[in-house]
């Protein structure tokens, strides 16, 4: 008769093995894999159960109902949200620690009347502390120090708050679960309570979680597929600004970003980011050109600079800070195979200013004007944009948004723009804008 099987699990993350291991596969962790003390036997025959059909609705039978979104005051968070908070929904707050997720946190909470902010990190008394260096005074505010979820939850069910603000899942435990608190299967189990709670209570819910470098191990991406909406708060601590961004919205667009400014008073948001990041940059130097990038529905002017020297050894330096190396590589090789510049001699450096990401294609052809005039040492004009996407034959591809590009540029104060628009994109001509439509990047770089 054969034997039963014996399973052995982490307590960590839960992964499953045939034989025992020093060291989970999974997870990394050292001494957390034990004997299940259930076994499976290979002749045990279980009986089959029958369960009740589900009921089904026809889709145009069913009422559509209009939730009223809660409004934080703060029209960033807002804008990332799509409107505001919906009661009942389950919002995941990450980011990399130190970046200010606890600062915003406590200024959202601040916002909504009848809100609980929940703290495993922090006692009430430092709580207080720094929401006096915020500056916030609000009597209906509720803090609270605590790391069992299910006290937690019971406070929750109890007192039925409008917000609650949870810091954070890598603190919290749930007696249901082994592992340390932290641990991927006690931050599984513990949200999963969490979003059946706010689901019964109709109680708006804000998890704050850490993000390690590479985002795997007991972070929020093990969460992403749990909660409603996931919001990363950006930044570079060496700059004042961050980028709170949508990564996922049940309720709303994934598109849109808000920017906030860290000052004395904590966030503060920036109403308009084009004017912030162009504030401090100097005119008439090689190298520098303006470009409009699209964050969601929202048009932003960045700066993008580019050095270009003589190599010292033999083999070019080609770095890139805030723009995808590879893509530089791209438009080096075009500029030197369709215009001709002899850049395999030059390091080149390329810079976004203000430690922002230029993800979008339409950076491209600023990228190249960059390249050129800094290899050049001709400068630019201070009050030129461009935007477009630059092909291996050197042609420039039109972008989507272009009429919102251009209004910015105008609102910039911007005399030219070049891009181009497309057969299918012909706007009104500005009388503020030049547009200089450029099919191919040969025409406008021997002209540089």
């Amino acid at each position: 008769m054969p034997k039963n099987q014996t399973i052995f699990i982490c307590s960590n993350c839960g992964a499953q093995f045939q034989k025992w291991v020093g060291r989970c596969l999974e997870c990394g962790k050292w001494g957390t894999i034990d004997k299940n003390p259930t076994t499976i036997s290979p002749d045990e025959k279980t009986e089959e159960t029958i369960y009740p059909t589900i009921k089904t609705v026809p889709l145009n039978e069913i009422k559509g109902v209009e939730t009223k979104r809660i409004t934080t005051g703060i029209s960033e968070i807002d804008r990332v949200l799509g409107g505001g908070l919906v009661p009942g929904s389950f919002v995941l707050l990450g980011g990399e620690p130190g970046i200010g997720k606890s600062t915003i946190a406590l200024q959202l909470a601040n916002t909504i009347q009848n809100t609980f902010y929940i703290s495993g990190e922090e006692s009430t008394e430092q709580i207080k502390m720094r929401a006096d260096r915020l500056g916030i005074k609000n009597n209906s505010l509720i803090l609270a120090n605590e790391t069992h979820v299910e006290k937690i939850i019971a406070t929750i069910k109890e007192k039925k708050p409008v917000l609650v603000v949870i810091d954070s899942a890598q603190t919290i435990y749930s007696a249901e679960s082994d592992g340390e608190a932290g641990g991927l299967s006690q931050i599984r189990v513990c949200a999963t309570k969490i979003m059946e709670t706010a689901k019964t209570t109709n109680t708006a819910i804000v998890l704050v979680g850490h993000v390690t470098k590479d985002g795997e191990v007991a972070g929020p991406k093990t969460l992403e597929h749990l909660v409603d909406t996931v919001l990363y708060l950006e930044g570079d601590r060496h700059h004042f600004y961050r980028v709170l961004r949508t990564v996922k919205n049940r309720f709303g667009s994934t598109d849109e970003v808000g920017v906030f400014n860290m000052g004395q008073n904590g966030l503060e948001e920036v109403k308009n980011p084009s004017a912030l990041f162009l504030e401090e940059r100097q005119e008439n130097l090689p190298g520098n050109v303006i470009t409009c990038l699209m964050e969601g529905t929202r048009p932003m002017l960045l700066e993008i600079q580019a050095l270009v020297s003589k190599t010292s050894f033999g083999y070019p330096v080609r770095k890139a800070s805030g723009f995808d190396l590879n893509r530089l590589h791209v438009l080096i090789a075009v500029l030197q195979k369709r215009v001709g510049l002899n850049l395999e001699s030059y390091d080149i450096h390329l810079n976004v200013v203000g430690g922002l990401t230029a993800d979008e294609p339409a950076a491209d052809l600023a990228a190249a004007l960059a390249i050129a005039s800094a290899y050049k040492d001709k400068p630019l004009d201070s009050h030129l944009a461009s935007f477009g996407e630059v092909g291996l034959n050197g042609e420039i591809r039109p972008v989507p948004y272009a009429e919102k590009r251009i209004k910015e540029c105008e609102q910039l104060g911007m005399k030219a723009v070049i891009t181009n628009l497309g057969a299918k994109n012909k706007l009104k001509t500005s009388e503020k804008v030049k547009i200089v439509e450029i099919k191919n990047i040969q025409e406008i770089i021997k002209h540089t």
